[in-house]
Formats: structure tokens, C-alpha cells, sequence
């Protein structure tokens, strides 16, 4: 929605934290910002990510004019693109960081119960002191493991940035082979959360999101309040009834990290209360 006072577009950010505040506009260009997302080397992952932008304006604007499918270069990047708002997210970074954690924490396990002997040699020619309970143990395999060159590449954010780039191309040759569904809704509108990008399954009376790529039913992502990308079997333009977009808007508000952005006009204020107060912590399902 225009600004007054100027050209660009705004959206209604939703605080789900705080759904009892007063929301504002924002400009577009504002809504889903995180600072240093990615903290090293981000030329690298922008450039990559600024591959699949350049192309997109033409392809959204096909996607709007009713001819998504009229050039199979608009629905390569439109599928590029839902891959990109998978991996670029705060449940990717957080998916990241705690497999990292579950690793470091096996491997601690894995050291002091397989290696003692090593650990204590390392720690008496080291320190001076022999180690000898399991919580030594561990304290001197968990002061090894840190400084090995993984947990640096960690702390300095380029182990996450590689870890990026890499899923993103390997998402994008899985998502290859899946075809294009451009959603409509019958009435009512789309909204989307600051994790837009959603594996999902449908079953009967249930939604559930949030499984491995390879598990789902689709990915989708909402791209405006009239429009949604999910992968398929076929490429086709699909209308579905309010119902449905109120089940796939709740997914939104349930897997957000804090925000999900509205219309300025939506009147989806109310639903976005009651779907936030739904929001049981670590359920997939709606």
C-alpha cells in the first residue's frame, strides 16, 4: 500500500509476542530485516542470493498478469525463490545451530568414552594435571573441541554462510523436480511470517509443517495477499476456498519467530490474535 508521502509499499507487522500493542505500518523494505544475518564473507552469500533476486520482478510480475507458466525461465526462478526463503530464515538458522550443538555434544560423549586414556595423556602434557572423573573429562574434550578449526569457523558465522550456500544449491536440485503451483485464494487474503517458507503435509483435518523437504507434500511460500508458490506434480494455477487459506495462514502465524505481516487493509487482525493464542510451543500441527 502506497505511503503517503511517498512510492513504496508498506505492510502491518504483527508482533506475536506482544499482540496486545499497538501495530504500525512499515515499509516493505523494513519488514523481515535481520542485522548480520549472516556475520562473514556475506558478499559471497548475497551475491548468490542477488542471482535469483534480479530475476524475479519479471517473474512476479508474470505471476500477477495470469501467465506464470508462459516462460520456463519465470517458474525456474519462481522456484528458486521459494528454495531461497527456506534457506535464507530464521528456522534454517536455528535448524543449524542446534544440529552443530547435537554434534559437539556426541562428539564430547564420544571422546571421553572411547578415548580417556588419550584425553588424560593430552590434558597432563598440557596442563600438568592428571584428569581423572568423567566431568574433567569432559571439560578438557569440550576445551579441545573449541578450538578446533569447525567450532572457529562456528563462532565466526562462516561455517553457517558455507552451510547456506550449500543447502541452497542442494534444495534448489530437489526442488528441480518438482512443478510449480501458483494459489489463489477465493476470498480473503494471504498473510506471511517472518519463516515463510514452510514444508508442508495436509492430511484430512490436519496440517503439519515443518518436516525434512523429502518428507513434505509441498514447499510453499506465500508472495502477496493474492498469491502463494508451492511445489507440485504439475504446474498449475489453483483457486482454494477461504477455509483452506485460513488453515494455510494459521501455519504461518504457528511457525513464525515473532512477526507476520499483513495488508494494511486485510482485516486479518483478529485471525492473527486468535491463531497467536493457538500457538503451542514445539506442536507442527494445526
Amino acid at each position: 500500500m502506497p505511503e503517503p508521502k511517498g512510492g513504496s509499499r508498506q505492510l502491518l507487522p504483527f508482533d506475536l509476542h506482544n499482540p496486545g500493542r499497538v501495530h504500525k505500518r512499515m515499509p516493505t523494505s523494513r519488514c523481515g530485516w535481520v542485522e548480520n544475518f549472516v556475520a562473514v564473507d556475506s558478499p559471497s552469500v548475497e551475491a548468490l542470493w542477488g542471482d535469483v533476486e534480479r530475476r524475479v520482478p519479471a517473474a512476479l510480475a508474470a505471476v500477477r498478469a495470469g501467465t506464470p507458466f508462459a516462460d520456463p525461465l519465470h517458474v525456474e526462478v519462481l522456484r528458486d525463490l521459494v528454495v531461497l526463503h527456506y534457506v535464507r530464515s530464521l528456522h534454517y538458522r536455528d535448524v543449524h545451530t542446534d544440529s552443530i550443538e547435537r554434534a559437539r555434544t556426541r562428539l564430547i560423549a564420544k571422546v571421553i568414552t572411547q578415548y580417556p586414556e588419550q584425553l588424560r595423556l593430552e590434558a597432563l602434557r598440557e596442563t600438568g594435571l592428571y584428569l581423572s572423573g568423567p566431568a574433567a573429562l569432559g571439560a578438557f574434550a569440550e576445551r579441545l573441541i573449541e578450538r578446533s578449526t569447525i567450532m572457529r569457523d562456528r563462532e565466526s558465522g562462516k561455517l553457517f554462510r558455507t552451510s547456506i550456500e550449500d543447502t541452497f544449491h542442494k534444495m534448489r536440485d530437489l526442488a528441480s523436480t518438482r512443478r510449480l503451483e501458483v494459489v489463489t485464494p477465493e476470498t480473503g487474503q494471504f498473510l506471511i511470517g517472518d519463516n515463510p517458507a514452510l514444508t508442508l503435509c495436509v492430511k484430512e483435518s490436519r496440517t503439519i509443517y515443518g518436516m525434512a523437504f523429502g518428507d513434505a507434500q509441498t514447499l510453499l511460500l506465500p508472495i502477496g495477499p493474492k498469491h502463494l508458490l508451492s511445489l507440485g506434480t504439475e504446474d498449475v494455477t489453483l483457486t482454494v476456498p477461504q477455509t483452506f487459506v485460513d488453515r494455510l495462514n494459521a501455519v504461518q502465524v504457528h511457525a513464525a519467530h515473532r512477526y507476520v505481516y499483513l495488508h494494511p487493509e486485510s482485516g486479518l487482525e483478529p485471525f492473527v490474535e486468535r491463531a497467536a493464542q493457538r500457538r503451542p510451543a514445539g506442536d507442527r500441527t494445526t
